[in-house]
Parts: C-alpha cells; structure tokens; sequence
C-alpha cells in the first residue's frame, strides 16, 4: 500500500503519522532528547526514572518545568501551578471539592461528553446545575452566553474549552464578569494563546498535547486554594500540592519530565501564538479536504467551533470507514478510528503532529474518494 512520506531523519522514516486522541504523538526531537538523556541525565548517573522526588537533579527539573510553562503561557504569579496525578478526571470531584465549601452551588455549561461527565461528577457532592447545554444539536456547537441561565451564587462556571470526542472548540473565552470560571483544557492546552487571568481555574491532563500520560497540570488562582470543604481527601485538596511544590508524595517524575522538554520545544518555535498559527493552517487544510468534497465526507461540527485539534468526520456512506481505516492504517496514518461512543473518523492534530501527516492524510482522502466516488 502506499506510505506516508518519510520524515527527516532515519528514526522518523520509520515512524507512523499518529492521529490518537490521547496518548497522542510527541514531537520527535523531544523523544530523541530524552532516549539520548534515558540512562544518564545531565552526566548524574541516573535515568530520571530513577531519581529521587526530593534529591536535587528532579527538583531542578521541576523548577525548570514550571518556570518554562509559566513563561510559556503567561501564567501571573498569583497562580499556582499543580503537577497532579489522577487525570483531569479526578479533578471533576476535586474542583467542587475546592471551590464549593460554603453550600454553593456550581454551574457547568455542557457542550460534549467530558463536560457531561463533569457536571455528572460534581453532582454528587454538590448542588452542580448544567445551565446550558448543545445536545438539542447532538453537542455539535456551543450555547450563546445570552442564553446560559448562570445562578448569582453559584460557586464557579465550567466548560469543557475543547471536547475530544466531538471536536468542539470555546473560539473565545466566555466573558462573564466577576464569575469564576472554570476550564477543563486537556486537548487544546497550550495549542494557542491562554488569558489566564480571565479564569479561576485551568486544569489539563498532559497526554493529549503536552506529554506522556500520569501528570494533570492545574492553575489556580491564590485566592481559591485553601478553602476546601471539609472532609475532602488530602490529595484532593489543592493546598496539599500548593504547600509542597507538588512534592507532598511522590510525582509524576518522568511525565513532568517530558513536559518539561515540550514546553521547552515549544518556546524554542516561537511560543503560543506561533504555534497558533501552525494549528491554524494543518486544520484548514483538512476543513477544506472535508468541505470540498462534495459530500463524501461530512463533519457533523458547527463551522463557528469546529476544533483545532479534534477533527471528527464521516465517509459517505459510512459502510466504507472500514474500509477507509484499513487503507489509511496500510499508507501509516494511524488510530484514526472515531471514538467509540460515536465511531466515524476522528483526526487529531495537536501541537506535535507535523504539517506533513495532515497533507498525507489528506491525500489519503482525495485518493480513497477518487476511487469509491
């Protein structure tokens, strides 16, 4: 079957063009860094797998991370940064937990599975209300914020910025005045400039754009850390990451790790809005294959959301997806399969997935349509 075209060095030659949702592909040169740094970091004798949390060498790691991720992003100092476990999962208990001691209620805006599940988690613990939902369009855009029924004592508002499975995307941030609001980013993290001060919280699972799986990074506010309800579990309260460096028990270590070489690889290209810019064209390039296809394929998502990183599409007629994953698996485009509470095809295109693998695929498309049209 035909290939997708080689990339620069041997390594790569025998690389796949990557399409996983999560864990998804990681920039090249950054698993070369650390394959070259895997058994002897930075001339200590020790694999950062095998170092201490508390010893010096990781500790020194951990400020870098931090420090590169704070430059990065822009991240004011009166934020705290978290290196959690758990995924951004385990914070949907631990965000009501932190923020709603005082009996009050949560709002939650639900445009997709992960913000369903969000407000489904929250709802145990608190009076969590969803305000606003896209399911009358089967979650395929996101509710005007004239029409969001917000309560005046909610606690905090969340959204889900990006939703992985139906590749629907906040284009701005929600401007709702003095209100907390809270944003589950794990899938467009770092994919473009973040206001972080517009937010209360911003919390992220790395294995989407950022990293390996094992590490969530949470950025809070100072004023909303330390008011946690009571009986929340240490691990859950964010005052235990916050009054450790992230350190209370052991971290992640490697994850943090191979973030920190990201966010390094990623202020080396230019920074957020140049890596806009990137996202921008790789997703155009694919919108148009789909849009241009006089309907052979279809992307059920709003034209004013669709995501930069999550590209969800059907064949027409859908019998040939199977067809289409086993041709597109054979040419080195891989884990395009749609997820599977929706199936179809799903393209994700994060930070590290070079122009190259979109115009492979999108060549794969054109030659699959030409043929089965």
């Amino acid at each position: 079957g035909r290939r997708a075209a080689p990339r620069a060095s041997a390594t790569a030659a025998h690389r796949a063009f990557n399409f996983s949702a999560g864990p998804a592909t990681l920039p090249l040169n950054v698993l070369e860094k650390a394959q070259a740094e895997l058994v002897d970091w930075n001339g200590s004798g020790m694999s950062v797998m095998e170092m201490s949390h508390r010893g010096p060498e990781f500790i020194s790691i951990l400020a870098k991370t931090e420090a590169d991720m704070r430059e990065l992003i822009g991240i004011p100092d009166n934020y705290k940064v978290l290196f959690v476990q758990g995924g951004a999962s385990t914070q949907f208990t631990a965000i009501p937990m932190n923020l709603c001691a005082e009996k009050k209620g949560a709002d939650y805006v639900t445009t997709g599975a992960w913000g369903k599940k969000a407000v489904q988690e929250a709802a145990r613990f608190v009076d969590a209300q969803t305000v606003a939902s896209s399911k009358d369009t089967n979650f395929s855009s996101i509710p005007d914020v004239s029409s969001w029924e917000m309560r005046d004592d909610a606690a905090y508002v969340h959204i889900c910025a990006n939703e992985t499975i139906g590749g629907v995307e906040y284009k701005s941030t929600p401007d709702l005045g003095d209100k907390v609001l809270v944003a589950d980013m794990s899938s467009n993290f770092c994919s473009k400039p973040i206001d972080v001060e517009k937010y209360g919280v911003i919390y992220a699972g790395a294995q989407k754009n950022i990293g390996p799986a094992g590490v969530t990074m949470v950025i809070v506010r100072e004023d909303l850390v330390g008011n946690a309800m009571e009986g929340t579990p240490a691990m859950l309260d964010w005052s235990t990451a916050a009054e450790n460096d992230s350190c209370y028990n052991t971290p992640p270590c490697w994850a943090i790790y191979m973030c920190g070489l990201v966010f390094e690889d990623l202020l080396a290209q230019g920074g957020l809005e140049a890596i806009e810019k990137k996202n921008i064209a790789k997703a155009m390039k694919l919108y148009d294959a789909i849009n241009n296809s006089d309907g052979f394929y279809s992307c059920p998502v709003d034209e004013a959301c669709r995501s930069l990183m999550n590209v969800p599409f059907r064949v027409v007629p859908n019998e040939l997806e199977k067809d289409f994953l086993a041709g597109a698996a054979e040419a080195g485009l891989t884990q395009l399969k749609g997820h599977r509470s929706v199936g179809g095809i799903r393209a994700s295109i994060y930070n590290a997935m070079p122009a190259e693998g979109v115009d492979a695929l999108v060549a794969f498309m054109e030659e699959f349509k030409a043929k089965h049209s």
